[in-house]
This record gives structure tokens, sequence and C-alpha cells, in this order.
């Protein structure tokens, strides 16, 4: 058997006790509405924070994308943005779900954070989910006013399908927008659609995401799409990964999704990019929006911040030294 935390078999317990029919069985309005219940009851309060504001991003589509900005500083100076992309398998999930652990970044990480609010599937098949991220990162490299500060670089972040949006737009936007992607951090991404034994078979029953459960994402967000190695469905098929910002892996233990987190991060150090990569042991999917029913997570998270914002402050070193290095040197003529 594998290690579980103590609280982690708590929380399954207790879901695996509880009456009705798995997400998968219904439809995703209820479905929806069942993750809005399970945040509401595991996951922490949001607590004091000195901004907290709605938003709406335009898209080349003509459609208003809503965002949430989150700021620990009243009046904060210059400084990068982390953009923060819900999980919830593109179907489910929304600014009210990731409220608190958006609060909770911007709060420890003292950076400002904008969680997008992207078009959902079925109503929205593939590829809307990852237009909306494209559109939003490209509408925060231009600061624009409610962020509320000059923007010096962007951090795609993101849990689950989130992992996978982070991942895409820093593929997409790496290197083209008028800031640098000093940072990207997918938090057990999902990266690879076509991924069907390992973990996806070890833990496919009994810890919270479901083998059905992703097979039902899938469904729902691909529709008739065929090509599942599409680099915006599964990035970890893209044809090279060079290049890349830094990035931080986030997996759990019990995760199905762990062997393709690790796959991607192994791929990304291979092609050259630094990675931190860290794993939870006896951990599940969907920890980060669970603290308060899984109270060991808050390490978890803080641990990864604290790395963060190590990459971050090294990226804008580097940054630094690299601008002063091209800048004109003046000499004074000896009389």
């Amino acid at each position: 058997m594998p290690f579980v935390r103590p609280d982690v078999a708590n929380l399954l317990a207790m879901l695996s006790s509880a009456p009705g029919p798995k997400m998968e069985d219904g439809e995703p309005g209820p479905a929806r509405e069942m993750m809005r219940m399970l945040a509401q009851v595991a996951e922490l309060p949001r607590g004091d924070l000195a901004h907290v504001a709605d938003v709406t991003i335009p898209s080349p589509q003509g459609h208003a994308i809503p965002a949430r900005v989150y700021s620990a500083a009243a009046d904060p100076g210059p400084g990068p943005v982390l953009v923060y992309f819900h999980g919830g398998g593109w179907v489910i999930g929304d600014l009210e779900t990731h409220d608190s652990l958006c609060a909770e970044i911007a709060r420890v990480a003292g950076m400002t954070v904008v969680s997008v609010d992207y078009r959902l599937a079925p109503e929205h098949r593939f590829p809307a989910a990852t237009e909306d991220c494209l559109a939003a990162m490209r509408w925060l490299a231009e600061t624009p006013k409610p962020v509320g500060h000059t923007v010096t670089g962007l951090i795609p972040a993101g849990d689950s399908a989130g992992g996978n949006l982070a991942a895409v737009v820093a593929q997409q936007l790496g290197g083209k927008l008028p800031v640098p992607i000093v940072a990207q951090w997918l938090i057990y991404p999902g990266v690879d659609m076509t991924a069907n034994s390992g973990s996806m078979q070890e833990f496919a029953e009994g810890y919270l995401l479901t083998n059905g459960g992703m097979r039902w994402f899938t469904e729902h967000y691909m529709g008739s799409e065929p090509d599942l190695h599409h680099a915006y469905a599964s990035p970890i098929h893209a044809d090279s990964l060079a290049g890349l910002p830094p990035a931080m892996v986030f997996t759990c233990g019990l995760d199905p999704l762990r062997d393709q987190g690790r796959a991607y991060a192994a791929k990304l150090v291979s092609a050259g990019v630094p990675v931190v990569f860290r794993e939870a042991a006896g951990q599940i999917h969907g920890c980060m929006t669970l603290r308060l029913a899984i109270p060991s997570t808050q390490d978890d998270l803080h641990a990864c911040l604290a790395a963060l914002r190590a990459m971050v402050d090294e990226a804008h070193a580097t940054q630094a030294a690299m601008a002063a290095a091209a800048a004109p040197q003046t000499t004074v003529a000896a009389e």
C-alpha cells in the first residue's frame, strides 16, 4: 500500500462515505456546484489582503474574460505579476474555488496575482480556454491600469488543467511579450492527454481524482478533436522545450497525473531549462484548494512559494546584470 498522510486519509475516508453519484456520472452544472461546495467546506478562508478587485480582460474574439486582482500591498511598486489559471479539467472551477489560494500566493510571495476565469467546456470546447489564457497574458504584459503598478515580468501558474494552460502559455509566449516570462509554476499539471499507464492506473480510484473523471473532462473539453497530441492539449508533445522560462513543477505522490508531471519536468531538464521539482509524498491531486481539510498542504504551498520567489529574484538579478552590461559605457578623457 502506498504511503498516505493521516490528514489525507481522513479526507478520503469522509469523501468515500459521502452519498451521491460520482462527478463523472453527471452533467457539468452539478459538477461545478459540487466543486464550489467542496471548496467552501475544505478550503481555508481567504483572510485579509490589501487589495482585491474584479476586472475584465478583453479578448480577440470580442468577449470579456473575468479576472480578479490580488495585491498584498496597498501601493505596490513595479514588480512581477503571477497569472493564475484555475484547475477543474477545463470544465469546472472558477474565481471562487481558487480565491483563497490566490490570496495566499499574493500574501506569502509578496507579488500581485491575477486569477483568470477562462471559458469552460463543453459550452466552449478546445482550444477556447487556451485562447483566453493567451489573451490574458498579452493584456497583462502591457501593464493595464487595473494591475496598479508597472509589470516587470510575468509568471504563468496553475493547477491541474490550469497547469496545462500555464505550460502552453509559456511555450507559446516565451520571449514574445514586451516583458519577460520570468518563471512558470506547474501544479500537478495535466500535460499529456494520451497518458494511460503508470500512475494513471495505480491511482485510478480512491484518491479524489479518478481515471473516469479524467476521461469525462477530456471528452467534454476536446469534443470531436481527434489529435490529443496537439501541443495545446498535451504540451509534453511539443516539438521542442528548449529556451523556455525556468519552471517549478509540483506533483503529488498519490495523483493519477503524477507520472506525466514527472516526465514533463524531466523533459524540461533535458532541454536545458532550469527546473525546481517538488513532489509531496502521501498527497492527493487537488490538495492546494483543500488546505482546511488537509492542513499539511500549507507547508507544501509555502515551500513552493519560497522556491518560486527565489527563482523570480534570480531572474530579475540576471536581467539587471544583462541590462547593465549592455548599457553604453561613459569614459572620461585624460587631460
